[in-house]
């Protein structure tokens, strides 16, 4: 039988819960009952209900206490409205997944995410609050840093267009061009995805995977990282590093992680819903796309506060990110393709001929909109020289494919991070790498 720890409180009446808890007793053991407040049925919690009760300030911070002292494999929720409500739940629900015990209520249940392997190479797992918040251009940063200086890392990449059998690539070795790209497009393979990405821009080995559906914690309905992960210790590296895809989180035991929240996505994404278990596995923080033009200073502000005070802790970087051709285009007439908001345009097209010496003559925000950007590149055709795009969502099977269509180059982009205020993201970056290493080896892991 489980190890059950049965949340109540005081708008039932006592006999109804003890009622309850005997019933539980006769398929699972019973070890406490975590008090969650309410005194409509009672005064105290005085009441004997044959089992343990642990009480507090606070029902998170009470429940907490009760998992750390009882150690159950499951928290069945008995409570209810208007003790408990629907966004309390989350966040008790978040304090269960965080001390990997599931969460189960009448008509709902939680689990934590599976972790289904363990990498011998030290691992470092570099996760988001969500989709299009800048994820892959950090851990393509973070790859670059750590090649830099001589930590050779390997990227194990899920994501929704990956391949069907896990694919080693030697960004290291080989230096992947717009038609090595185009060619893997025509074989049928997305050609956009973040492991195609991270090796063209940062010329390190990574292994694509893919996954199917995203829970509410971060789990997948289907993926194949397992298998990529032990594909990823063959390589050799000094590190793997675990990218998440949207808010899933690589089913891959990680030695340390660092999460990127998306500035403009609102205070919710760290306050609410499972916005503090994400938090609360972080060993440093990213808050990306800090843009006047998208988000207020005020709004920064306010998130990063919201950040320390959960999380003292760790450091926190604020981040914004800037296109950096992979090839020269100093002199020429370039339309760019982006995945960023409309309302960047003109700051990315003032980077770009400014920074790189090129006459932007036309931009797309329409990246991930096919139809959309098939339109844009009609109206812009004859007026560029060369085609300017992120390795993102529609970058080849259509941009590409129309560059090669009219004959004219496609080159590649890489999103690089600039460090705006808090802590130094490349400090950061190689600082959380050395924690992942040291706590790798007080497991018997090894680099290498």
């Amino acid at each position: 039988m489980s190890r059950v720890l049965a949340l109540i409180d005081g708008e039932h009446y006592p006999p109804v819960v003890q009622a309850a808890l005997e019933q539980l007793a006769h398929s699972h053991e019973v070890v406490a009952a975590c008090f969650a407040g309410g005194t409509e049925k009672i005064d105290e919690c005085a009441a004997d209900y044959g089992v343990p009760i642990v009480t507090g300030p606070d029902a998170v911070s009470t429940l907490a206490a009760a998992i750390e002292t009882y150690a159950p494999e499951v928290v069945i929720d008995l409570s209810d409205e208007p003790v408990v409500t629907s966004a309390d739940r989350f966040r008790l629900a978040g304090v269960a997944l965080a001390c990997g015990v599931t969460y189960l209520g009448a008509d709902f249940q939680f689990d934590p995410v599976a972790i289904e392997t363990e990498t011998v190479t030290p691992a470092l797992s570099i996760v988001g609050t969500g989709k299009r918040v800048g994820k892959t251009a950090v851990s393509a940063h973070v790859a670059r840093l750590l090649a830099e200086r001589g930590t050779m890392p390997v990227v194990l990449a899920m994501g929704r267009g990956g391949p069907a059998e896990p694919e080693l690539l030697r960004g290291d070795q080989i230096a992947l061009t717009t038609a090595d790209l185009l060619e893997f497009a025509r074989r049928g393979a997305h050609a956009a995805s973040d492991n195609y990405e991270d090796a063209a821009v940062s010329r390190v080995a990574t292994v694509g995977c893919r996954r199917c559906g995203g829970g509410m914690a971060g789990s997948t309905f289907f993926s194949n990282v397992a298998e990529g992960a032990a594909l990823a210790d063959t390589v050799g590296a000094d590190i793997v590093l675990l990218e998440g895809s949207g808010a899933a989180v690589p089913p891959v035991a990680a030695d340390a992680s660092l999460l990127v929240i998306g500035a403009a996505r609102g205070a919710g994404y760290v306050t609410d819903y499972f916005g503090p278990l994400r938090l609360a596995s972080a060993d440093a923080v990213v808050i990306a796309g800090a843009e006047p033009a998208l988000v207020a200073e005020a709004e920064i502000a306010h998130l990063v506060s919201l950040v320390r005070h959960a999380r003292p802790d760790v450091p926190v970087s604020v981040v914004t990110f800037r296109p950096r051709p992979l090839e020269p285009v100093d002199g020429l007439r370039v339309f760019f393709a982006t995945t960023a908001p409309a309302e960047l345009l003109p700051v990315l097209r003032e980077h770009l001929e400014g920074e790189h010496g090129c006459t932007v003559v036309g931009a797309t925000p329409h990246l991930s909109n096919r139809p959309l950007l098939r339109a844009d590149l009609d109206a812009a055709a004859g007026t560029y020289d060369v085609l300017l795009t992120e390795i993102k969502a529609a970058a080849i099977d259509v941009v590409a494919e129309a560059g090669d269509a009219s004959g004219v180059p496609t080159l590649l982009c890489d999103n690089v991070p600039v460090t705006v205020s808090g802590d130094d993201l490349g400090m950061v970056a190689l600082r959380i790498a050395d924690l992942a290493i040291a706590r790798a080896r007080e497991r018997g892991g090894h680099a290498g």
